[in-house]
């Protein structure tokens, strides 16, 4: 009787666990989303992004991008001073990591007050990016936000909320421990 009881729960378990990832792969890749209730506004949402691990570069439709296929390492995440690789970063998006990538025209003041700022959390990346839509792009796993300046209040807001928040795909997962390396 017990093992009938436990037989009948199984269906009940799938399809609550394909139920809400329907609610998720709804969308095509890189398509925007509702955003969580709380977070920060003008905050992009982009869903159905893939997870696989790859050993090739990675052409993401986002500059930076927000997730999707990522190498098997990741980048640990701390302040660098130059770019890291697109394809590493990601992967510390997947486990819970606020990246924060800046222009290398912004000002050595400005690169101080990230450094500071990505000491204040083990999941906070920071790099610079050439070549991105706004001076100031701070990324979790499917979320993006651009600012004009450091000192946007929304940039805090942003890493608060995100760093190892509900969007992300492995919670419990480190973001140290793996490549400090930038090619």
């Amino acid at each position: 009787m017990r093992r009938l009881a436990s037989l009948a729960l199984i269906p009940l378990a799938f399809a609550a666990c394909s139920s809400s990832s329907n609610a998720l792969t709804t969308l095509a890749p890189g398509q925007t989303a509702a955003p969580f209730p709380g977070e920060p506004p003008g905050v992009k949402t982009y869903v159905g992004l893939a997870r696989t691990h790859v050993d090739t570069p990675v052409d993401y439709p986002q500059s930076p991008p927000v997730g999707g296929p990522h190498w098997p390492a990741w980048q640990n995440c701390q302040y660098y001073d130059i770019s890291v690789p697109n394809e590493r970063a990601v992967h510390s998006l997947e486990h819970g990591a606020v990246w924060i990538t800046y222009l290398p025209t912004t000002s050595q003041a400005d690169r101080d007050v990230l450094k500071a700022l990505a000491a204040t959390g083990d999941h906070i990346l920071v790099s610079e990016y050439p070549g991105q839509p706004a001076p100031i792009v701070a990324t979790a796993w499917g979320k993006q936000l651009y600012l004009q300046s450091v000192h946007d209040p929304e940039l805090q807001q942003f890493v608060d909320f995100f760093q190892k928040g509900p969007q992300t795909p492995e919670r419990r997962a480190t973001c140290r421990h793996s490549t400090d390396a930038t090619t």
